[in-house]
């Protein structure tokens, strides 16, 4: 991994892709969905100051434990200034998305026990169907036959939520 100089305050995008292990691609997307930022050269170029490793460090490590990326934004967006995360930060961000990722392993795991139960037919109308109609939403509302119907626009309204 390249050394760079402590005199240097401003990286290209290569050297901060080759530090942070992130993608010249992705960070174009971090920068266009808000969670890193750049000035531009008088050549068109983008130079990011240093502290932009820690926040693609920040955004990756969230996301690898599955925070989506506008939660990332929002996190990143309340810190003072908009300064780079501190360790502290971390702490205080992680135990807030704890319970977030709590529900979504227990759902998981609750995907998995039915997934047997399932034949994946795709019926959308039985009581007993955890994977496709979970808690029968679909048969509170109307008979299966029904809910062709709302699928005209090519997704259904349980696919859109």
């Amino acid at each position: 991994m390249p050394q760079i100089p402590e005199k240097i305050h401003e990286l290209t995008v290569g050297q901060l892709a080759a530090r942070s292990g992130a993608a010249v691609s992705a960070l174009h997307f971090y920068e266009s969905k808000g969670l890193i930022s750049s000035r531009r050269t008088t050549g068109n170029q983008r130079r990011y100051h240093r502290d932009a490793l820690r926040r693609v460090a920040f955004v990756r490590a969230a996301q690898r434990v599955g925070i989506p990326l506008a939660t990332i934004r929002e996190a990143l967006a309340e810190l003072p200034e908009e300064r780079t995360p501190t360790r502290e930060d971390w702490a205080r961000l992680s135990q807030a998305w704890r319970s977030e990722l709590d529900e979504r392993i227990n759902q998981l795991n609750r995907l998995r026990d039915h997934l047997t139960d399932c034949i994946g037919c795709g019926c959308l109308s039985l009581d007993t169907c955890v994977l496709s109609n979970p808690d029968d939403v679909f048969g509170e509302r109307q008979a299966g036959s029904r809910l062709m119907v709302e699928r005209g626009g090519g997704r259904s309204k349980q696919a859109q939520s």
